[in-house]
């Protein structure tokens, strides 16, 4: 129970208010369809007049008061519903009046003959004159413009889905939104273009009910005075008076509500982007700019004093439009208070409310800090194209690696320089720079410094020598073919590199689920046989990260499976496991490692080095460890720097090839020292991969 004792609507009750709601428009569409066909007694016509009149002052009041077009959706099935109960009424009353006409101007109900009193004044050509007037403007002026208006926001408002629809992809995989709120804003947008379609048409029944009214006040008319000179003898003068004063005023109280959905409708097409209802609208962006009112203040002075002209009007105009521009001017003066002021103003006293302990728990998988400086790159002003950049970096990373990464979410530090930031993976820090807005990067592609006026650094990075220059040396720094980034590059270059380090940290047991749902319906089958009774997620997971680890992209997410379900049943090692699945990616590793000429460079490893590695394994089956002497490892160490140094050199970016059974011990030396070098075996070399020997360790 409810308090006073009111009891809590149930499901049925709402149930049997929604059926009688139904019931109910069901009713008044039968009752307007009546119109057409039934007579009507001159009572009920004065109450469904008075009604009309009332409901199209509640359409505009409406219209006028909402906040933006999409709040009044159901405006085109109103202006559909008025229009066809308005062509009843006028049915219902050209009837009244043809019938009983000849008795007198109340003979169609007293709301018709006031209407017509009201507009002729005792002479039916003022009325024809007036009626006339008021038809040219609904029909010509407010019709027209509505139906015009309509048509151009339907047609642009089609034309620019796919561009708002691609912005709200945008934004959910950059992680600006998520997934409900981008749910919403797709919902708002098919709302928004089923509206304006919707009134592209129903502006053509404003524009038919303008054109009805003018052919059914001519019918009546005629029409009328001939009944009432054929067949009741009237004069024809009479019968023309009669007639007319009787048509006028059935038009005007059925053009009346014409006319004023036709303003709501006017209003309603034309506000669309303005937000808030019309008379802020119309203030906040008419009478804001003193400047304007002066000029307004001015006009007016000079215009009362033109002979002739009244002087008092004008005068008044003058001096209100004058102060006004006065106070405004005064107003803009006054130092505006900053938005932490008006935060702290507006504020409302907070509940002490505790926090959930479990909110705590919960970090962020890549977070950036930004100094106090630094918030310029991520503003609207700047066009947020540091949030631009991150969002292609995310696209990119997930075209080259197979999985989409987490959001990055930005923050500020205060903690941090002006001009600094930091890179936290998963809340421990991955990174740290500086930039300096309004400078650029430059940096010579051969390593040297650069030799230009500014301030020398380190490239981020990857640590090159780099120096920041101003933006007056930017054609020089090209003309000397130095490499050249704005700050925001900067940063994003960073974080791109940190990212690849720790992309194998990155993939959660929760983006391997996602990996596995959005495979497709073939793929299903297999992961339905292979998960979780040959291969558990974790397993799976752990296969991943060790490809990842290695630069290897998932995207052949397929392929990985297939591999899996081969080896899995004969192994429950991970090592194994990785090893199989590398090769059944042999032709993508080569593919990946190939040369500008279509080749694989390669660094061979040595009959002697194979036999020492072989010999230096310990361990039986699955559980086999490395135990080599520390100085046989200091001397494969040196011997790898030196090929692959002189190997950089010559320009060549060679993979290290080993035998299978060593590969993934070699690999976890070499990952040690020099993680950029790709060590692959010789299981992994595709049949129609071509090969170059670089040199030999």
């Amino acid at each position: 129970m409810m308090k006073d004792g009111m009891a809590r609507p149930t499901g049925k009750d709402m149930l049997g208010w929604a059926l009688r709601g139904e019931v109910g428009m069901a009713v008044g569409v039968i009752g307007v369809i009546l119109l057409l066909i039934l007579p009507v007694p001159k009572f009920l016509l004065d109450l469904l007049l008075a009604i009309s009149l009332v409901s199209s002052v509640l359409i505009l009041m409406t219209a006028l008061m909402m906040k933006r077009p999409l709040d009044f959706a159901i405006f085109p099935t109103v202006l559909l519903v008025s229009t066809l109960f308005r062509l009843g009424l006028n049915l219902a009353s050209t009837r009244l009046v043809l019938t009983h006409g000849h008795e007198g101007h109340d003979s169609a109900g007293q709301v018709i003959a006031a209407f017509g009193e009201l507009m002729m004044g005792g002479n039916f050509i003022i009325g024809v004159i007036i009626f006339a007037i008021i038809l040219v403007v609904n029909f010509v002026v407010i019709t027209k413009g509505s139906t015009r208006i309509a048509e151009v926001s339907a047609r642009f408002t089609l034309d620019s889905m796919p561009g708002k629809q691609m912005a709200i992809d945008a934004d959910l995989s950059s992680g600006l939104i998520t997934e409900d709120q981008a749910k919403l804003r797709r919902k708002e947008l098919e709302q928004e273009s089923t509206f304006f379609g919707a009134m592209d048409g129903a502006s053509k029944f404003v524009r038919g009910d303008a054109v009805a009214g003018l052919i059914i006040v001519f019918i009546n008319a005629i029409g009328g005075i001939l009944i009432g000179v054929i067949s009741h003898g009237l004069p024809i003068g009479e019968a023309a008076n009669t007639y007319i004063q009787l048509t006028i005023g059935d038009g005007l109280v059925t053009q009346v509500p014409a006319i004023i959905i036709s303003i709501a409708a006017g209003f309603l097409v034309s506000k669309a982007g303005v937000e808030g209802s019309a008379d802020k609208a119309l203030v906040a962006q008419l009478a804001t700019n003193p400047v304007s009112l002066g000029m307004v203040s001015a006009a007016a002075g000079l215009l009362g004093l033109i002979p002739g002209m009244p002087l008092i009007p004008f005068a008044a105009l003058s001096i209100g439009a004058g102060y006004m521009a006065w106070r405004l001017g005064r107003a803009k003066l006054k130092p505006q208070p900053t938005e932490a002021e008006l935060a702290a103003a507006t504020a409302k006293p907070k509940e002490d409310v505790e926090e959930p302990i479990g909110t705590a728990l919960s970090i962020d998988e890549v977070k950036i800090e930004l100094g106090y400086s630094l918030l310029t790159l991520i503003n609207d002003l700047e066009g947020r194209r540091l949030t631009d950049q991150i969002r292609a970096l995310r696209r990119a990373l997930a075209q080259e690696f197979g999985f989409v990464m987490p959001s990055v979410r930005i923050l500020d530090n205060m903690r941090l320089p002006t001009q600094g930031y930091a890179i936290r993976i998963k809340e421990m820090e991955a990174g740290q720079g500086e930039v300096r807005l309004g400078s650029l990067m430059a940096m010579d592609p051969a390593g040297r410094q650069v030799e230009l006026p500014g301030e020398h650094t380190k490239e981020p990075a990857f640590g090159l020598p780099a120096t920041w220059i101003d933006e007056s040396l930017r054609e020089e720094a090209t003309f000397r073919g130095y490499t050249i980034v704005d700050p925001s590059t900067v940063l994003t270059t960073h974080l791109t590199e940190i990212l690849k380090e720790n992309m194998a940290d990155l993939l959660t047991y929760a983006e391997v689920q996602k990996l596995i749902k959005e495979l497709g319906e073939e793929e299903k089958k297999l992961v339905d046989e292979l998960v979780p009774s040959v291969v558990t997620v974790t397993t799976l997971q752990r296969v991943l990260q060790a490809l990842l680890r290695e630069k290897v992209s998932i995207r052949d997410l397929a392929a990985i499976l297939e591999g899996l379900a081969e080896a899995a049943p004969h192994t429950t090692s991970v090592t194994n496991l990785v090893e199989h699945v590398r090769t059944r990616l042999a032709r993508q590793l080569c593919w990946q490692y190939k040369g500008d000429d279509g080749a694989l460079p390669i660094v061979t490893l040595s009959p002697e080095w194979e036999a020492a590695f072989a010999d230096a394994l310990i361990g039986n089956g699955d559980d086999k460890q490395l135990a080599m002497a520390p100085s046989r490892l200091q001397e494969f160490i040196r011997n790898v720097r030196d090929v692959f140094e002189r190997a950089a050199m010559a320009g060549e970016s060679a993979v290290l090839l080993t035998g299978p059974q060593i590969r993934p011990y070699v690999r976890s030396i070499i990952e040690r020292f020099r993680g950029q070098t790709v060590v692959m075996s010789q299981n992994e070399v595709h049949p129609r991969a071509r090969l170059r020997t670089i040199g030999q360790v």
